[in-house]
């Protein structure tokens, strides 16, 4: 019987990956790390153990004693206010609950771990002439500017997972997931897809608070975890891996268009409505395309359609 542990469990990924493993993995068990018992019980009581930990709580860590097969470590702050507004806190969190995660696998009989990052490491790569972004090619991250506390968060903890791995031999993994959507929606969720989603289903226009050039890299939510699965079962340890649907990388404002015109048949219109500051703490403008190549070599296939996930969580708003 693998035994599985699932932090951030309360959070999309995380609740979704629950569910697939209970519902695919009859003998499995399900161990979730969380700190908001109450929603946790509402959305996996009856899937999972429930464990009421702060993993940035270095004691409360090392009172954990658990032989885990897995640990998939989907735990994160993603709103980007909180990132505006509490930096440190989101650097410490990212960067704490990372390493007591790590010393945790270091103290398990551990088959695999997987660290979920984020694209927003790789900072400020031209991909205007259509390049797609390996995964060793990075780019620049603007230092002093608060809102990095989380793309260099992020990458200060893939170089932890590394350590861990290069030093203690920990079989840990990176998967670089592109925004992920499908199936249905937190009622917290409030990133772009969600914003565009919630205006179809209102009959409301969509309003863009940027100017929608930034480019956007996307991957239909059970597409998301088969290949968190993959790189858990067969990735390579101390290497990252790119999660995303190459067919849905667009601009943010192309994406509004389709949204208003093909989702909503017209229906609704696209409109600006720019601030002169970033107020929302959208992340810094971005032109990168993904490569999705070393995770398909693997064997992962991307299915889903751009317009079947919007759909999808349209009908379930």
């Amino acid at each position: 019987m693998a035994e599985y542990c699932i932090t951030g469990a309360t959070g999309y990924i995380g609740w979704k990956l629950a569910e697939y493993i209970y519902q695919h993995d009859q003998s499995a068990r399900i161990v979730a790390i969380v700190r908001n018992i109450d929603k946790a019980q509402e959305l996996l009581s009856d899937k999972a153990e429930l464990v009421h930990t702060d993993l940035t709580d270095e004691q409360q860590m090392n009172k954990m004693n658990r032989n885990f097969d897995y640990i998939i470590h989907c735990a994160s702050i993603t709103k980007s206010m909180e990132m505006v507004s509490h930096p440190v806190e989101v650097t410490r969190s990212i960067i704490n609950a990372t390493q007591n995660m790590l010393e945790l696998a270091k103290r398990c009989r551990l088959k695999s771990m997987v660290f979920l990052s984020s694209v927003e490491i790789y900072g400020d790569i031209d991909c205007t002439d259509g390049h797609k972004v390996l995964e060793h090619e990075y780019g620049d991250i603007e230092l002093l500017n608060v809102r990095s506390c989380y793309s260099l968060g992020k990458r200060m903890a893939e170089n932890i997972c590394y350590s861990y791995f290069n030093e203690y031999g920990v079989p840990v993994k990176i998967a670089r997931l592109a925004q992920t959507f499908g199936d249905e929606l937190l009622p917290t969720e409030n990133r772009v897809f969600a914003q565009f989603a919630r205006a179809v289903k209102e009959g409301t226009d969509i309003i863009l608070h940027t100017d929608g050039s930034s480019m956007g890299n996307y991957c239909g939510i059970r597409d998301a975890i088969a290949g968190l699965l993959m790189i858990l079962e067969h990735g390579k340890n101390g290497e990252a891996y790119n999660v995303v649907n190459e067919k849905h990388t667009m601009t943010i404002d192309q994406m509004a268009e389709f949204v208003a015109n093909k989702i909503a048949n017209g229906k609704i219109k696209v409109v600006y409505e720019i601030p002169k500051d970033n107020k929302y703490g959208y992340a810094a403008h971005t032109g990168i395309r993904l490569s999705g190549k070393k995770l398909m070599e693997l064997g992962w296939t991307p299915q889903e359609r751009f317009e079947d996930m919007y759909s999808e969580i349209i009908r379930k708003l």
